[in-house]
């Protein structure tokens, strides 16, 4: 790849403390060099967001954003309004993903001239 732009995951997180290393540790691995991980913690009452201060505190690349809880809707918009990102890729708290992920879908970007994928 001779350009990367900057690819910012969006993760909303409620209550997934027992998952969200996996996640966070998935996402970031990737082989794809430029990512931006922004993790919306929406009011969790778990050790949620412990983890992702943690995560935070030892990686520049993610963004570690608390909010009240208001529902995974409103804490994605407002991991998007926080992205500084060219593309966006979603993921929740309890996913995760194969470490190729982000550089395949930016090479179809590439291949097919798209903007969406």
């Amino acid at each position: 790849m001779d350009r990367t732009p900057l690819v910012s995951l969006i993760i909303p997180a409620y209550n997934v403390a027992e998952y969200l290393p996996q996640c966070l540790d998935s996402a970031l691995g990737q082989t794809y060099p430029n990512l931006q991980i922004v993790i919306v913690d929406d009011g969790s009452t778990d050790r949620t967001p412990s983890v992702i201060d943690r995560y935070a505190a030892s990686d520049p690349r993610v963004m570690a954003i608390h909010q009240e809880n208001a529902g995974v809707m409103l804490a994605r918009k407002r991991a998007i309004e926080a992205a500084t990102g060219e593309y966006l890729c979603f993921l929740d708290g309890d996913d995760y993903l194969p470490l190729d992920t982000v550089e395949i879908l930016y090479r179809g970007i590439e291949q097919w001239q798209t903007d969406i994928i």
